[in-house]
C-alpha cells in the first residue's frame, strides 16, 4: 500500500481538535438513513474515518462498524477515540473493499484521489462492495466548492498549543488546492512546523447517479444527509443497491 501524503501526525491532530464538527453535524442524518441497517445487525463500512468522530456516533448508536482510513496518523487518533471499533488502513481506489450492508464517508474522501479515472474506479469498487438492500451515504465536493473558495484570503486559526494557516487556489475548475502550514508547540516557546499541500479533484456531481446505476446502485444527489446544512458546494450522495450490478 502506497504511503499517503495527507494528514501526517501534526495536521491529523490539529484537524481532530479544531475541525471535527463536520462529522458531528452529519451524524444525525446518516444515522437516520442507516436505521434499517442497525435494525438487522448489518455491517457499516466507513471510508476515510479520520480521527473517528463519525465512527464514535456509529458505534454509540449500536452499529457494527469497520472503519478505514489511508492515513496511519489519523488511524492512531481513531484508535484513541474509539478503541472498541474495528479499524484498518485502506486506500482507495485499489485496495479491496470488504462487502458491507452500508458504506458511509464524510470529509469528501473521494475528492482526494488523484484524478477522475481514479474516482470512477473507487465508485465502482464501492458499488460492488455494497450488499443487496445496502445503503450508501457519502459527501463529495462539486465544482461549485472550489469556485466559492478560490478568491478567499488565507485562513488562520490559533490556539495556545497549535496554529494553522491555509491558502487556497483553483488552478482549474476541476482542481482545488489548499496549501496548509501547521505549527505545534513542542515545549515552552519552541514550535514545530509542517507543510502539506492538499489537492482535490472537484466533480460534476450530476453525473454520479448514472455512474452508480451502471453498477446496480440507485442514488440521488442531495443538499444534505438530513436536516443539517452542508458547506457550499458539498453534496450528499445517498443511495441503495437495487440489483446485482
Amino acid at each position: 500500500m502506497a504511503s499517503d501524503p495527507y494528514y501526517r501526525s501534526d495536521l491529523a491532530r490539529v484537524h481532530h481538535l479544531g475541525y471535527g464538527a463536520h462529522a458531528d453535524l452529519c451524524a444525525p442524518g446518516i444515522l437516520a438513513l442507516l436505521e434499517p441497517i442497525r435494525a438487522r445487525g448489518g455491517l457499516v463500512l466507513e471510508l476515510g474515518c479520520g480521527s473517528g468522530r463519525l465512527t464514535r456516533h456509529l458505534v454509540d448508536a449500536g452499529h457494527r462498524v469497520l472503519a478505514t482510513d489511508a492515513s496511519p496518523d489519523m488511524l492512531a487518533l481513531a484508535r484513541e477515540a474509539v478503541p472498541e471499533a474495528d479499524l484498518r488502513r485502506l486506500a482507495l481506489p485499489d485496495d479491496p473493499l470488504p462487502e458491507a450492508d452500508a458504506i458511509v464517508a464524510v470529509g469528501h474522501v473521494l475528492n482526494y484521489l488523484p484524478d477522475e479515472a481514479a474516482i470512477e474506479r473507487a465508485w465502482g469498487a464501492i458499488a460492488r462492495a455494497l450488499r443487496p438492500r445496502g445503503v450508501l451515504a457519502l459527501d463529495v465536493c462539486d465544482r461549485e466548492y472550489g469556485a466559492t473558495r478560490a478568491s478567499l484570503p488565507p485562513h488562520a486559526q490559533v490556539t495556545d498549543e497549535w496554529a494553522i494557516v491555509t491558502r487556497y487556489a483553483l488552478p482549474s475548475p476541476a482542481r482545488f488546492v489548499r496549501d496548509i502550514t501547521v505549527f505545534v508547540r513542542e515545549d515552552g516557546e519552541r514550535w514545530r512546523r509542517d507543510d502539506e499541500r492538499h489537492e482535490n479533484v472537484l466533480l460534476d456531481t450530476s453525473a454520479i447517479p448514472a455512474l452508480l446505476a451502471r453498477h446496480g446502485v440507485e442514488a440521488t444527489v442531495r443538499p444534505s444527509f438530513g436536516t443539517e446544512r452542508l458547506p457550499a458546494g458539498m453534496r450528499a450522495i445517498v443511495g441503495a443497491r437495487v440489483s446485482g450490478g
